[in-house]
This record gives C-alpha cells, structure tokens and sequence, in this order.
C-alpha cells in the first residue's frame, strides 16, 4: 500500500448476479466507510453452499491478499458458509478477517448466558452444519432456522436468478425468523446468516420482537475500531 492510499474494507464477494439491495454486502452504499469489493472467480452460491468446495480456498486467499496489497485494512466476504475459511484466511493475513456474522453466535451466547439462546437464520439450514458452527466459535447444537426449501428467495440465490421480488424476499425470511421462535421459543436474540438478509432484518426484528443481527451490525462495530496505523 502507498502512503497516499486510504484504507478500506476489503469484501470477498461470490460472483453472483441477483440483485444487491441496500443493507447487502455487496450494495455500494451499505456503508459510511470505504469499502472495496473483489469477485472471485466461479465462486458460485450453491458451490459455496452446497457442500462447501474446499477448492475454493485457494482462490479466496488470492483475492484476499490482493486487496490486502492494495490497502484494505480488514477482510469480510459475502456468504456466512465462508466460515470454513476463517482461519486460514486469518492465519494467512496480517488484518483482522470476519468471514460470517456467525461469529457473532459465541458472544451474543455469552452475553445471554442461561436467559436464552442465540438462534440462526440461513439460506439453508440443509447445509449448515455443525462444522459451520464450529469454524465460528459457536456451539454446534445452535439451533438453526432455513428459509423454506425451494421458496423463490431461496432459488433466486443458490440458483442466482437475475432477479427477485423484494416483498416475497422479506417475506420468506420473516417466516423463517418466526418459525424458528416458535418452534424455540427460547430464541432471545436473531443472527441472520446469509448477507443477503440484512435488508429485511427491521422487518424481523417487529415481527419476532427480538434483536436481530447480520454482517453489516458485527462490521459496523468491529470495523471502526481498527487503528489506522495497522492499514
């Protein structure tokens, strides 16, 4: 990096065509702070989702240490599922690395203690495993929600649609917040995990009277707080 480059926050993004609303990683004006974002190659969602291709490191850590040289100052992606790569991501970098809001589970967890528990939210709860969990720090017996097998939101992301209707969008991930605090009632705080949800968190956060957090709320936090001098 040059002393004249400012630093940014640098976003591994699936290459990918749906849409990218306000509140999604990938949106330019998700952020107040500079962000750069790098697509890496044939990194699809359903590849990234199901199962897991660990051939795809390789192609992570190459985009990564790319923006690394030219002046981000931290690291984040644009699926949860990346977890899996956390730590050879952070272990391969010299800046801070937050692959998944999954990482949030642990503390929010912590923070609740006996009160409650810490439930998810994903694209696809047929994919997310214990081995997710895991990566993040969390315990694997969290209890996990999907959005429903096949519902258009769902297609349009693992099948990456053109397109897709905002209202069905929140829709689908509304339903899937409330299915999961009924059927766990217990459930006192949200984490969505697919980046992809953040612009309809308000909506379920009214509609499950819970707190609800994503990517953009652990970036919003963790980000800012990096001293400039590690740039």
């Amino acid at each position: 990096m040059t002393p004249a480059t400012a630093p940014f926050l640098g976003v591994l993004m699936l290459e990918t065509r749906f849409p990218r609303l306000p509140g999604d990683i990938g949106h330019p004006r998700t952020f107040d702070f500079a962000v750069r974002h790098a697509v890496v190659r044939s990194a699809s969602a359903r590849r990234v989702v199901q199962p897991g291709d660990p051939g795809l490191l390789e192609p992570f850590l190459a985009a990564a240490r790319e923006l690394v040289r030219e002046g981000a100052s931290a690291i984040t992606t644009s699926c949860g599922f990346l977890v899996l790569y956390q730590a050879a991501l952070q272990a391969a970098l010299d800046v801070p690395v937050w692959t998944s809001s999954l990482l949030l589970v642990p503390e929010l967890q912590a923070r609740l203690g006996a009160e409650g528990s810490v439930g998810i939210v994903t694209v696809d709860a047929a994919s997310l495993a214990a081995a997710h969990l895991r990566a993040a720090g969390a315990d694997p017996e969290t209890p996990i929600e999907g959005l429903a097998p096949g519902c258009a939101f769902q297609r349009a992301l693992l099948g990456d649609e053109p397109g897709f209707e905002a209202r069905e969008a929140e829709a689908a991930t509304v339903q899937a917040a409330q299915n999961l605090v009924q059927r766990r009632p217990d459930v006192a705080a949200i984490v969505l995990e697919c980046t992809n949800m953040p612009p309809y968190a308000e909506a379920v956060r009214r509609a499950t009277g819970r707190p609800v957090h994503d990517l953009t709320t652990l970036l919003r936090e963790r980000y800012p707080r990096i001293p400039r001098a590690t740039a």
